[in-house]
Parts: C-alpha cells; sequence; structure tokens
C-alpha cells in the first residue's frame, strides 16, 4: 500500500511537533506500507521571509519571492529527514528540482503540469520515507515557483494521482471539514463526509481547510482525501465523489475577507469593453471573481468585480496604465469587504434558499453589495466589518 501524507505549518512548527509527525508516518511506514510526505513550512516561517523580503524591498518581483519562499519547504523536509533518521528509520527528503515538480511559470501561483516519478520510486524501493517540498515546482527555465497559499495541498493531491497511491490524507490543526470556520461560528459541526463539488466552493470561497486546486486534481483523479488532525487519533472527513450520510439543504457557510472590490465606472455601453477590460487583468494573471454589470443608462455602465485583497494593485494599476481615459469616468476600490457563502447540493433541489439567505441577513441587520450564484452555491459581498455577523446568522438560519 502507498500512502501520501500531507502535514501543515503548525504540524511541524517545532521540535516536538517535528517528531510526533516523523512518530506518526513510521507508524504507516512498519506496517509495510510506502510512505511519501508532504510538508509545508513550519509555522510562520512563510510570513517571517515576506516580511524579511519587504524590509529590503516593498514591491519585490514575484519571481525573487518564489525562489527565497521556497526556502521554507526545504528547510522542512530535512529537518524531517533528519528526525527519523534519528529514530532509526532511513529517510531522505526531495525538492522540486530533484522531483522534477514541472509547473507553468506564474510566479506565485503555478500550476503543476506533470511529475516525473522516477526519483520518488527509486527511493520507496530501497525502503525509505521520502519526504518532498509542498507548494513549490519548477518551471520550463529551471526557475523555482510556487502554487499559491495552500499549496502543498495541490502538491499532495498530484503526487498521490501521479503515484497511484492508495491514500492521501491531508494532516491539519483541525480534525475535519466544518460546515463553517469553528473559530467563527462557535456551533459550526463537523462533517463526516463532503463531495468534491461543495469542498471544491468552499475551499474557493475561503474555507482554508483544503486548496481549492487540490479539491480540483483529486476530483479530476478520483483520489479519495481524508483531513484530519496531526494533533490527535480521530477520524476526520472524507472529501469523494458521492456521499450517503443523511444532509441538511448546504454542508456549509464560508467567509472569505481576503476579497477587494473594484468599479470601474462610466463605461461606454458598447460591445468589446467588458473584454477590454477583463483582458488587461488576464494579461496580468489577476483572477477575477464576483462580477456584476450595472443596466445601462445615458450610453454608459459600471461594472464591478472582486479579486483578491493582495493583488488589487496589481488590477488598479494596470487597469490605469492599459485602458485609455477615454473608456471610463473612474476606477474606485474597496478592501473593506468580505465574501459569505453557503454552499450545499441542497440547492439544487429546494426552492427558496438564496430568499431565506437574505432575509436572515436582513434580520442581522448586513447590507449586501454584490451576488453571486452558481448551481450549489449563494455569495454575497457584504461589508468586510459583517461577515463574521452574516455568516452566524446563515448558519443558524441553515442549521448547517
Amino acid at each position: 500500500m502507498l500512502v501520501v501524507k500531507k502535514f501543515g505549518g503548525t504540524s511541524v512548527g517545532n521540535k516536538e511537533r517535528i517528531m510526533n509527525v516523523a512518530k506518526r508516518c513510521i507508524e504507516d511506514y512498519k506496517k509495510g506500507n510506502d510512505v511519501v510526505v508532504v510538508l509545508s513550512a513550519m509555522g510562520k516561517m512563510t510570513d517571517e521571509l515576506i516580511a524579511k523580503a519587504k524590509e529590503i524591498n516593498p514591491n519585490p518581483s514575484r519571481r525573487e519571492m518564489d525562489m527565497l519562499l521556497t526556502t521554507g519547504e526545504q528547510t522542512s523536509v530535512s529537518l524531517m529527514a533528519m528526525a527519523m533518521d534519528s529514530l532509526g528509520v532511513p529517510a531522505v527528503s526531495l525538492n522540486a528540482f530533484q522531483v522534477a515538480m514541472h509547473t507553468t511559470s506564474v510566479y506565485s501561483n503555478a500550476r503543476i503540469k506533470r511529475i516525473d516519478t522516477d526519483r520518488i520510486m527509486n527511493e520507496l524501493e530501497q525502503r525509505k520515507i521520502v519526504i518532498v517540498t509542498g507548494f513549490q515546482g519548477v518551471d520550463q527555465f529551471d526557475n523555482y515557483t510556487t502554487l499559491g497559499r495552500g499549496g502543498s495541498d495541490t502538491t499532495a493531491v498530484a503526487l498521490a494521482a501521479a503515484l497511484h497511491a492508495d491514500a492521501c490524507e491531508i494532516y491539519t490543526d483541525v480534525d475535519g471539514v466544518y460546515t463553517a470556520d469553528p473559530r467563527k461560528v462557535p456551533n459550526a459541526k463537523k462533517l463526516d463526509e463532503i463531495t468534491y463539488d461543495e469542498m471544491l466552493e468552499m475551499a474557493t470561497l475561503g474555507a482554508g481547510v483544503l486548496h481549492n486546486r487540490s479539491v480540483e486534481l483529486a476530483k479530476k483523479h478520483g483520489v479519495a482525501l481524508v483531513v484530519r488532525s496531526s494533533l490527535t487519533t480521530e477520524e476526520g472527513t472524507v472529501v469523494k465523489e458521492n456521499v450517503k450520510s443523511k444532509r441538511n439543504e448546504i454542508s456549509g457557510v464560508a467567509g472569505d475577507d481576503d476579497a477587494a472590490r473594484i468599479a470601474v465606472m462610466g463605461i461606454e455601453d458598447t460591445p468589446g469593453m467588458a473584454f477590454k477590460i477583463f483582458n488587461v487583468l488576464a494579461k496580468k494573471n489577476v483572477n477575477v471573481d464576483m462580477i456584476l454589470q450595472s443596466v445601462g443608462h445615458n450610453d454608459k455602465k459600471d461594472i464591478s468585480f472582486t479579486v483578491k485583497e493582495e493583488e488589487l494593485d496589481i488590477a488598479v494599476k494596470a487597469l490605469e496604465d492599459y485602458l485609455p481615459d477615454s473608456y471610463y469616468e473612474e476606477i474606485k476600490a474597496s478592501k473593506e469587504v468580505a465574501k459569505v457563502s453557503i454552499i450545499g447540493k441542497g440547492l439544487l433541489n429546494h426552492y427558496g434558499m438564496a430568499a431565506r439567505m437574505f432575509n436572515a441577513l436582513y434580520k442581522a441587520d448586513v447590507n449586501i453589495r454584490m451576488i453571486s450564484t452558481s448551481e450549489i452555491r449563494v455569495t454575497v459581498l457584504v461589508n468586510q466589518e459583517d461577515m463574521v455577523k452574516a455568516m452566524n446568522a446563515a448558519h443558524e438560519e441553515f442549521e448547517a
């Protein structure tokens, strides 16, 4: 049996936790299993590296940031190999170059293209535990790239798919997937299982348990995931195609305060203007989420949309630099917003779900600024200060 285990930064945040993870992996190894371990950077190391970079240069290039940030995972995997060696078990640490983790060239947000598995399989055949850096890859020009926050999850799932692993376990500082972030919604409940589609929506909309691309890959390749805590032995949450347990109308409520709103005002109400705006952003690799276009008036219209907060300045500058002044009257931007969503397969089969959500927010005195929907989720944009209140109101309404 081949098992891929991923451990997050808090799981390897100090000596005691590194030794704890080493022992947990060795338990599987001693059962005769092949074990591949994927690690994130220790604790707050990534944040510390970002802070150090900005002390030197407030606006560092993404290429150099990726070069710097990959050192965090390399520290984790080498220390873990040393820990296992001290416990008498052979282990080897490998970085993205040594595995050959091929990615696109989009710095800070690269996508995995393929993984060469020969080196890993060779080490496993020698009965070693293989420890791989998460979050990073190498592009066609031999530059380091990173996969975005939470990218170690994606590394683990991609490895599980490439190696045809029998299990893929994601260990975090929580014991599974909850109906909402229990730090923000005290009544949140742990789910025994959840579908790929529901988990993908939750991950995309702010639930930090899994990286959204890891769920995409798991669904594509049929990799069953288990999310559990590295600090306890309790059963976690299984993420898979279909679930059998009895469900409420929705599976969960998500909140995301890593959002910013841009409004391009007074655009000519003619064909092609939306393309011109979003093409500028696409060329700068800025991901756009919620989009709202107003009804035209006086041959003018407004287009509002959301981006990640960290990409706000890049997006606004790109629009100002590449759109002629004649195309619009004004660009407004705000970081004081957040997204709140309800997610669940039940939205497909129950009428009035959006209305119930809007009523719950109305009773909680939360103003809605934008609305976006899909088959299995309803998302609203609210003032950032209202996010937690809105999450609790929606959670209570649906008894998620």
